[in-house]
């Protein structure tokens, strides 16, 4: 099983990454859209935890920044209808901590965003892993949780800032401010975008 890799950025697309490692070998990663939009300039050092997946088809080695988004991604495609494609897309619409949340709270109006993700597979979804992410709840939540966080992350993505960047920007500025709220919050955030 290949658990990490660890090397130079050599490629940095929407849907996958090349990282060269100091042995020589490349490696061709598949991620979502969140972890994209994370990711370090191409020629950067970068570490990817990673999920090597054997199908019929073939076999795909997928990569995240966080153990906690491997685990919910590794978790996700154990639903049945949820192959590793839709479980990128769930990944690239939604956080990881949404997502427990949206599952473990029954919110198929939320899980329904995801592209291909229609009302039965949703339902699906929050049938089969609605008790099973306990221990995922408590490494996906975000440690600027809040309504004044909702509030400002829906603010950024309402001005056309993506999921991912506008929870990293509000996280970014709630860890050197916890105190901040409403409007003082969301300016903080846009100066991290």
């Amino acid at each position: 099983m290949i658990s990490r890799v660890r090397g130079t950025l050599l490629l940095r697309e929407t849907e996958r990454a090349e990282i060269m490692t100091p042995g020589g070998v490349a490696y061709e990663i598949e991620i979502p859209l969140s972890v994209y939009e994370r990711l370090p300039r191409e020629g950067s050092e970068v570490e990817l935890r990673t999920l090597y997946v054997v199908r019929q088809d073939g076999v795909s080695l997928y990569g995240f920044l966080s153990e906690a988004e491997r685990a919910l991604f590794a978790r996700l495609i154990t639903a049945s209808g949820i192959g590793p494609r839709l479980g990128l897309a769930i990944l690239s619409a939604l956080s990881a901590d949404r997502v427990v949340r949206a599952i473990r709270e029954r919110d198929i109006a939320t899980l329904r965003q995801v592209p291909g993700l229609g009302t039965k597979k949703a339902e699906r979804l929050v049938l089969e892993l609605g008790d099973k992410l306990d221990e995922l709840a408590a490494a996906t939540v975000p440690r600027a949780e809040g309504r004044a966080a909702e509030e400002a992350v829906r603010a950024l993505v309402a001005l056309g800032y993506p999921l991912a960047t506008a929870t990293a920007a509000v996280r970014a500025a709630l860890d050197e401010n916890s105190g901040l709220a409403g409007p003082d919050l969301i300016k903080a955030a846009l100066a991290r975008v």
